[in-house]
């Protein structure tokens, strides 16, 4: 990744105060963009955009991606030269308690901040952050390739094979010029790292177990996911945005960033893996309970098992992931014991830092 591609340029992300959106600006931050950001509050004090203080270091923005007019003033205001969209409703059981509200801002709101890309002369190349779910899910035992069909059984999973359906129709319809922006869509796993505070999140209903004392119920134990630590696939974002700036044709399409084969594990098997952590590493960790499988024949449908093909980004763009199991377990765990007494902004930047070392190191691109 080429680390002065961004300075001085004028970024806009949405969704900024979110989990991957926070991670995102302190990322851009330190390679010296001009920073702006759109997006609602962030949903607790302890996140990682609150805990950070990224957001004095920004222009920052909040509103709803629904409300078009808000999203064309921002964007009229800021005249940002590269955009990034991760504004997102992003919870498979929220989209079961609100399937109309997840649909109007996953797929309604990207088809907004598309418009407004169109009616801002100054945006040169933009990547929007769908989601590994967007496929229609066979549960194969092979990952899913840019190429295959988008679905969704579930409204949060089809709200965003919808919106890769919009994306695609507004870069082949008022995109594909030259010198048009170049508009690329990048598709990530499940994604882990510290400052997430979800619910309905694996690794924070971890955390909150341990703070608590408590026996953690988990739902699906045995549903495989490709895991990755934050910084993995964002680090694949900013070197697409990159490569849409130096060849905006040739990579103004869909992108996957997943994890290698040896990292696609079941949920328990990350559950054992951050308990041993805090058995091993703090000092009332001895007395944790664990977790127990409290899944149902009764509850909501989610994937059993999901994989992404990866071999695009890898061969074409020249990224590949470079952190194991262990240390996106490791890095995520040391965050959150570490973060109530730690400079957060100071602890993001060192974990950014470490892994930008590990990329050099490791041949990442």
């Amino acid at each position: 990744m080429n680390t002065l591609a961004f300075k001085n340029k004028k970024v806009l992300v949405t969704g900024h105060t979110g989990f991957k959106g926070a991670w995102l600006s302190i990322w851009l931050d330190m390679l010296g963009a001009e920073l702006s950001g759109l997006a609602l509050d962030p949903r607790t004090e302890r996140d990682v955009f609150v805990r950070s203080g990224i957001g004095k270091r920004m222009h920052d923005h909040r509103g709803d991606i629904r409300d078009l007019d808000t999203v064309l003033r921002v964007f009229a205001e800021e005249q940002p030269e590269i955009v990034f969209h991760l504004a997102a409703q992003p919870l498979v059981l929220e989209s079961y308690a609100d399937p109309v509200g997840t649909f109007a801002t996953n797929t309604q709101g990207t088809a907004h901040v598309l418009e407004a890309i169109r009616q801002t002369p100054s945006v040169r190349a933009a990547v929007f952050v769908t989601t590994d779910k967007c496929y229609e899910n066979r549960e194969w035992v092979y990952g899913y390739r840019e190429n295959d069909p988008m679905g969704g059984h579930d409204p949060y999973s089809a709200s965003k094979g919808a919106a890769e359906l919009v994306i695609s129709a507004y870069r082949r319809s008022f995109f594909s010029a030259e010198g048009s922006p170049a508009i690329a869509s990048a598709r990530a796993g499940n994604v882990i790292g510290g400052g997430d505070w979800s619910n309905f999140r694996l690794v924070p209903d971890i955390i909150r177990a341990i703070e608590r004392g408590q026996t953690l119920d988990i739902r699906s134990p045995r549903a495989v996911r490709p895991w990755q630590h934050v910084v993995e696939p964002l680090g694949g974002y900013l070197l697409l945005a990159q490569k849409l700036l130096e060849q905006p044709r040739r990579f103004a399409e869909a992108w996957n960033f997943g994890p290698l084969p040896h990292s696609v594990f079941p949920v328990g098997k990350i559950a054992d893996a951050f308990f041993e952590y805090f058995r091993e590493k703090t000092p009332a960790g001895q007395n944790l309970p664990g977790w127990r499988d409290t899944s149902s024949p009764d509850q909501p449908h989610e994937a059993g098992l999901l994989m992404l093909d990866i071999s695009k980004a890898m061969q074409v763009l020249g990224w590949k992931p470079v952190l194991g199991f262990q240390e996106t377990v490791e890095l995520t765990a040391d965050w959150y014991a570490q973060y109530a007494t730690a400079d957060v902004a100071a602890l993001c930047r060192e974990q950014i830092t470490q892994y930008q070392k590990l990329w050099e190191m490791r041949g990442g691109g």
